[in-house]
Order: structure tokens, then sequence, then C-alpha cells
């Protein structure tokens, strides 16, 4: 599962999700949802956006988590 990193790095900055928007010129509604973690897709242009706006790299912004199995 990929998973976002934007709240951890606009809470240790103190950024809100309306800065971050106007910031990296992305819609409010996509920055909420990169933030809560709601997205299923991760356009180029807005992850392109977020990092040049935030001073990271892409693998600083998202992670690739292994889930775990089911139980029975």
């Amino acid at each position: 599962m990929i998973r976002s990193k934007l709240k951890e790095i606009a809470d240790s900055r103190g950024l809100s999700i309306r800065q971050i928007a106007t910031g990296a010129d992305i819609h409010f509604e996509i920055a909420r949802r990169m933030y809560n973690g709601t997205m299923e897709r991760y356009p180029r242009d807005m992850l392109d956006k977020l990092c040049e706006f935030l001073g990271v790299e892409v693998r600083d912004l998202l992670e690739r988590r292994k889930e775990s199995p089911p139980v029975d």
C-alpha cells in the first residue's frame, strides 16, 4: 500500500492544508486528500508541485507499506 507522508511533513513545519494548496498551486481538496491519506491516485504533476514547494523528493512524500495478511 502506498501512503502519503504529507501530514507528517506539514505538521513538522507548521503548515496548514490551505497553505500547502496555495503554495504548491494545487486544489485544496487534493491537498486535503493527500494530507488525510485518502488519495487513490497520485498525479505526477501534483507530486511535482508538492515536491517543489516543500523542497523534498517523491520518496520523502510517499512510502510503501506492506499490508498484513488477513487473519482467519
